[in-house]
């Protein structure tokens, strides 16, 4: 991110599309450039929301449970309450 021009930013801010820092890869050999959250994992995060659960316990939760970026967790959420 620290060599991410503001340009780049500033073009994908207009696409409405937010970067989140990480990376995702198995194996050297097996770098991948997308990751797919799986429906389970979206469907726990509603049933918790549902529950009346606060969004930092969810992320905390779902984080951990999943091992998934609390970044990315967040941004799962602010679109579920937004759709």
């Amino acid at each position: 991110m620290a060599t991410f021009s503001k340009s780049m930013e500033m073009f994908l801010e207009m696409q409405r599309i937010q970067l989140i820092e990480g990376d995702v890869w198995g194996h050297r050999k097996d770098i991948n450039e997308y990751y797919t959250v799986p429906s389970s994992v979206t469907e726990k995060i509603k049933d918790m929301k549902s529950e009346g659960k606060l969004n930092e316990d969810i992320e905390a939760k779902v984080s951990r449970e999943h091992w998934l970026n609390p970044k990315m967790v967040a941004y799962i959420i602010s679109k579920e309450t937004s759709a």
